[in-house]
Formats: C-alpha cells, structure tokens, sequence
C-alpha cells in the first residue's frame, strides 16, 4: 500500500511539473523525491507521468490519480486537526445531566451559550434526578451534571451557577392572587401543596425550613415530584404552593404567581463534575459555563 509521502511527493510534481522545483517545495533533494514517485507507480501498477529531457506531464492516469490523491490527503489533514482538537479538548462530546425544573429557564440558556461559544463540542442531555446524576457522574456515565443539591461526595466538585428566588403560585381569585403581599403565617390555614420528600428533596426540606423557622405549621394536602405537577394542582384549586421563579415560564393560565413578604430565599442550582473524569473536552466546557454563569456566589467541592 502507498503511504502519504508518497502521494504529497506525487502531488508537488503534478502540480509543479518539474522533478527539481517539486523537490524545494517538499525541502529534499531530487534523487529521493523521484524514487518516491517511482514507488508510487510501483504500488498503484501504473504510469503517473510522461517524462523527456524537456518536459514532465501526467498521464491520463496521472490526471485522474491526481484528484484522488489530493482528497486523500485532505482527508488525512482533516483527521489529523480533528485528533489533536479532541487532545486540547476544542472538538468533543460532552454528555450533560440535568433535573427537569433546570430545563424550565436555566438550561435554554445554558445550551444556547454552549452552542455559540463551543461549536466543535456536541452535547448529549439526559433528564435525571438529582441522586441519579450523582451515580452517573460517579461512574462517568455523564461528564457534567445540572443538580439542586450540593453534595459531600469527595470525588465529586461543584459550583453555583444559578439563584432564583421562590415564589408563591395561586389559583386567580385566590385571597392572595392579588392585594398586598402575603406572608408566612398568612399561608399557616391554607391547603399547601408541596414537594415530595422522596422525589423532590431539595425542595421539600427548603419549603419545609421556611415554614419551621417562622413557627408556621403548613397544613399539606399534596407531595409530588415535579414543580409542573405542582402548578397543574394549584390550577384544578387544589391548594396553593411554594414554587421557584423558574415556574413562570411554564404559563400555567390559571396560576397566579406572588412574591410573599419574607427575607429572600433562593433556590440554587450547581454545576457538577468527577475529579477523575479523563474527558478532555470537559475542562473547556465546564470554563465556559462557569465563566458565564458561575456568580459571586459560586463554591466549589
């Protein structure tokens, strides 16, 4: 089989049509230049070229070689840049994890950002809850993971990368959908709506504090999962609900959403990564979000 010396050295004489000129385009010397060519036919059975004392044409062999001989040298470049991209981590995969309340606001941003600043890196999304991107990333089955909780994993880094405030949803003409600000204790009487324990940790422990260190016992009708199941009971008057801000691009028609007179509580989301993960278009995707969205309130481990 020919190598690609010997289609470049084939490549600089056709193109050049003269053995000692193609021999300073390829830095050699004439004699070693002309065996390459030689070789080449050798291997390929065929005569490349037409040469006299005067002159050096192709054949028409030569002519239609010549083509697939550039292509295959581009082909060759090509594959070389592409390798050494993914060796600086420049071109990739990256396969990102993410809770499904993170792709109401957060994410949208995420992915377009990602999109316009990182164009060789493909992104492969897997919805997952919070402790099943923990395993994930543990495993390596993810490279990065959008998570609400923080973690003490020793393996595992994070940092914030997003704060929304929570906010109260209620069905309109609901006491609270408009007129002052309710507080806490205005809610202690009401039908509340809130997370599961099981499916919505992190959100049933915030709401669940909130209520606590106001001395406020919350009368729950309903615990489920998802904030888009939460905002569906509160449209069939189910009940009212403490929701993060997030909720309002889901466009519930019969949700009213209201900001309650208390101390601002944030709901956080971080970005999370494996100390051990080898990917190496990793670093440069996890630089770019955490650039872009990491804030003053950004922790790590």
């Amino acid at each position: 089989m020919f190598e690609l010396r010997q289609l470049q050295c084939f490549v600089a004489v056709a193109e050049e049509l003269n053995f000692r000129r193609a021999a300073v385009r390829m830095y050699m010397t004439q004699p070693p230049l002309s065996r390459q060519v030689r070789l080449l036919e050798h291997e390929l059975q065929v005569k490349l070229f037409l040469r006299t004392n005067r002159s050096v044409k192709l054949t028409s062999a030569g002519i239609v070689f010549l083509k697939e001989a550039r292509r295959l040298l581009a082909l060759a470049e090509n594959a070389a840049s592409s390798a050494q991209r993914i060796a600086r981590g420049e071109s990739g995969l990256v396969k990102l994890g993410f809770t499904g309340g993170s792709s109401y606001s957060f994410l949208p941003k995420l992915l377009a950002h990602a999109s316009a600043v990182l164009k060789n890196i493909d992104l492969v999304l897997h919805e997952m809850m919070t402790r099943d991107q923990i395993e994930a990333l543990q495993s390596h089955a993810i490279d990065l993971a959008v998570l609400r909780r923080p973690f003490d994993t020793p393996n595992l880094e994070c940092a914030c990368i997003a704060r929304e405030m929570m906010v109260l949803a209620v069905p309109p003409g609901h006491q609270f959908a408009k007129g002052r600000m309710p507080t806490l204790t205005d809610l202690k009487s009401e039908p509340f709506i809130t997370f599961s324990p099981v499916d919505g940790p992190y959100f049933y422990e915030l709401v669940e504090s909130l209520f606590k260190n106001t001395g406020v016992q919350a009368r729950y009708v309903q615990w489920v999962g998802q904030i888009h199941s939460i905002l569906a009971l509160v449209s069939a008057r189910q009940g009212i609900a403490m929701v993060p801000e997030s909720a309002r691009a889901l466009h519930f028609d019969r949700v009213v959403i209201r900001k309650i007179n208390m101390p601002p509580v944030f709901a956080e989301l971080f970005l999370a990564w494996a100390k051990d993960n080898t990917n190496p278009a990793l670093p440069l995707f996890r630089k770019v979000v955490l650039k872009q969205f990491a804030t003053k309130f950004s922790r790590d481990g």
